[in-house]
């Protein structure tokens, strides 16, 4: 039984993979997209905000339309879209008057595909057979880490090997990963959802438990914290060691993504003897001091460190806060995932945006919008705390 469902598990891993190509291929050209074409750093921050922002949107859309088309059909769409957005963003910036809205219509196509995936992957994944489910979902959201490890290698090796100046090629090159999942999923067995006779919580029913506005403080949270670093890494290595793009982004981004990764990992191994809740306090608590690390130390090396430190202290918060979610709401279904997207996406969103804009606003100092998102993985922490309080009341 469990076998049969071996495919389907792998082309979810490979989901996570296709998820960090999307949101982490355009973030290693944002000095380029700046010097190349002149676009300020205010509207590269909108880049960001428009890709976790419209994910934001389909994931709210998708309570909609997943269970009625499918969610083999929604699958296949999702990887349509990814793969036709990285290969329209090597044709658009060129092709349009103005690059940046070429740019900016190949990010809006692709984080369609994006945010379907983050609604679909984590219900299937929870729905096939297994006998440990928090290490699996931990374990499949390491697979995003190793994704991102691999795009910033493999991007980098290719910029110093090519030149910059071919990104491109390389954009077309990535295409080609969500276009092959995707046909893989055309193949794979989808495993029902809900037990038969069963159906998922209402909006409305959701909307009624304490725990749910709980779960979604903390998703919103972890995407928050994830990303408000992430996203600005390379940047940050390049303007505060004044090295090369290969060195920044190997310096930044892949450091933290390898950390991230390895924290998921270790869950995804040894969860049955780890207590979930006391991994993610302890996470949120060396989070919060890795922010203040990266914003408040002058140095610049202890600055990046702290930087690949954030990625280990952020790998557990989004599958943790899934697997506590479907473990508290198991009817929740396609809504409460939708919903948890949502939230996780919104995070995604605001935190880089934040940092961005109050680096903007105080002169592009990185370090003082950095220091800003410190708020997330505090309020993360008291999310945790709340979840908590509210089960053993209901108890």
């Amino acid at each position: 039984m469990k076998n049969q469902y071996q495919k389907t598990i792998r082309a979810c891993f490979a989901s996570y993979i296709v998820q960090a190509i999307v949101n982490n291929f355009v973030p290693l050209l944002f000095l380029t997209f700046q010097s190349s074409y002149h676009i300020p750093l205010s509207r590269i921050t909108m880049l960001v905000t428009i890709n976790f922002g419209l994910q934001l949107l389909v994931d709210l859309a998708s309570v909609g339309f997943v269970d009625r088309i499918g969610y083999r059909a929604s699958m296949v769409l999702a990887h349509a879209l990814a793969a036709a957005g990285l290969a329209l963003l090597a044709v658009l910036p060129e092709a349009m008057p103005d690059p940046f809205m070429g740019i900016l219509l190949a990010v809006a196509v692709y984080a369609v595909g994006g945010g379907l995936l983050e609604v679909l992957v984590s219900p299937v994944v929870e729905a096939c057979p297994s006998d440990h489910k928090e290490q699996a979902m931990s374990l499949l959201h390491s697979f995003y880490c190793w994704g991102h490890v691999g795009v910033v290698l493999i991007s980098t090796l290719f910029f110093a090997l090519l030149g910059i100046g071919h990104w491109r090629m390389l954009a077309l090159a990535w295409a080609l990963v969500p276009l092959g999942n995707m046909i893989a999923f055309l193949r794979a067995p989808m495993p029902p959802l809900m037990e038969e006779g069963q159906r998922g919580m209402t909006l409305g029913e959701l909307a009624r438990q304490k725990t749910f506005w709980a779960f979604l403080l903390m998703m919103l949270c972890a995407g928050a914290s994830e990303q408000g670093v992430s996203q600005w890494a390379s940047t940050f290595a390049e303007n505060g060691l004044g090295v090369s793009k290969a060195a920044g982004d190997l310096a930044g981004p892949m450091a933290f993504a390898v950390l991230m990764g390895t924290s998921r990992a270790i869950y995804g191994k040894y969860g049955e003897r780890l207590n979930l809740d006391r991994f993610m306090a302890g996470s949120a608590l060396l989070c919060t001091a890795s922010y203040l690390v990266v914003s408040l130390v002058p140095s610049p090396v202890v600055g990046l460190a702290g930087c690949a430190v954030c990625g280990l202290s952020v790998g557990i918060m989004w599958p943790g806060t899934f697997s506590k979610a479907a473990a508290g709401l198991p009817r929740g279904g396609t809504a409460m995932f939708a919903l948890m997207a949502l939230a996780g996406d919104l995070g995604c969103s605001s935190g880089p945006t934040l940092v961005g804009m109050v680096s903007s606003a105080l002169g592009d100092d990185l370090k003082r919008g950095i220091l800003a998102g410190v708020v997330f993985p505090v309020l993360l922490l008291a999310g945790l705390r709340l979840s908590g309080k509210l089960k053993r009341m209901e108890q």
